[in-house]
């Protein structure tokens, strides 16, 4: 099966490099081609467009950074997909956008099948990324060897708009579970405590998580950076407070991670790392949170 993947940054650059390494053939495109150079390299062919991808294909992958930019690259590439073929999208989208553009593809006979993940980028590199994928349950079968080439857990959610509702919640609990682990640090450090004691010992308690375990650690080193930025974070915020409203679930937490969030974009920006609302509780006490031996970077 040949596959097009459209969006090579720091997600969908590692996925297409776990299914060049499981063997499948696969085309690339990007805003960039700079950033398709390691795909390329391991033996991805270039396409110079979307619709010059779309019509080489079998199928299509997205991973595109903004639902306007799904948008827009759909409108290119759906009108030279091949009768009948899939549009498996990556992006982190709300739910109404995912029915809305399963219903542009349904026009020229494309179905869509949704597929966020969770757990990474530095999961993504390893092929052991969470895979939450929402459509027709023939879809998910057929695709499931590339799903399972990309992610070592792999869920099928439901119908469309079930795997974007799961995704928001993940994440949604990852911002929470940030916002906790800055504060448990900064309370540790102003208690006093050695800060890398103090994040082992949390790791090997009831109150650890995958996000102390992770994101703590590059707090602690400083580097803040998760590849993932903060207008990110809250574009997923948003999406989630919307399914409350929706839903009627009062989402206290989540409405105080989102202001902490608002406060993050004015200090340092949209671009900066996601973890830099943990820097916002350093700036206010006047007090960093720096240990030595924790990483720059997950692996």
């Amino acid at each position: 099966m040949h596959y097009g993947y459209i969006g090579q940054g720091n997600l969908g650059a590692n996925c297409t490099a776990c299914l060049l390494r499981a063997g499948m053939t696969v085309t690339v495109t990007d805003i960039n081609r700079d950033a398709a150079a390691a795909a390329l390299a391991a033996g991805a062919s270039w396409a110079d467009s979307p619709a010059e991808l779309a019509a080489q294909v079998d199928h299509v992958i997205t991973c595109l950074p903004s639902p306007a930019v799904s948008e827009r690259v759909a409108g290119q590439m759906l009108p030279a997909m091949r009768d009948g073929a899939h549009w498996i999208e990556m992006s982190t989208l709300g739910r109404d956008e995912v029915l809305a553009f399963a219903g542009m593809a349904a026009k020229h006979n494309v179905r869509l099948m949704e597929l966020p993940v969770t757990g990474g980028v530095h999961l993504a590199a390893q092929g052991n990324i969470t895979m939450l994928a929402g459509g027709d349950k023939d879809m998910f079968d057929l695709h499931l060897p590339a799903l399972k080439a990309m992610g070592n857990q792999v869920f099928h959610m439901g119908p469309l708009g079930s795997a974007s509702v799961i995704k928001v919640i993940t994440n949604m609990l990852a911002f929470i579970h940030l916002k906790a682990c800055g504060e448990a640090l900064m309370l540790a450090k102003r208690g006093g405590l050695d800060l890398a004691q103090a994040w082992h010992a949390i790791k090997a308690s009831s109150g650890t998580s995958f996000v102390h375990e992770t994101e703590g650690a590059l707090v602690l080193n400083g580097s803040y950076d998760v590849a993932f930025n903060i207008d990110l974070a809250l574009k997923d915020l948003g999406f989630a407070m919307g399914f409350g409203r929706e839903f009627e679930v009062p989402l206290e937490l989540a409405a105080a991670t989102q202001q902490t969030y608002v406060a993050a974009r004015a200090a340092y920006g949209g671009d900066a790392q996601s973890p830099m609302i943990v820097k916002l509780l350093e700036d206010l006490l006047g007090t960093d949170l720096r240990a030595e031996g924790f990483p720059a970077r997950l692996t």
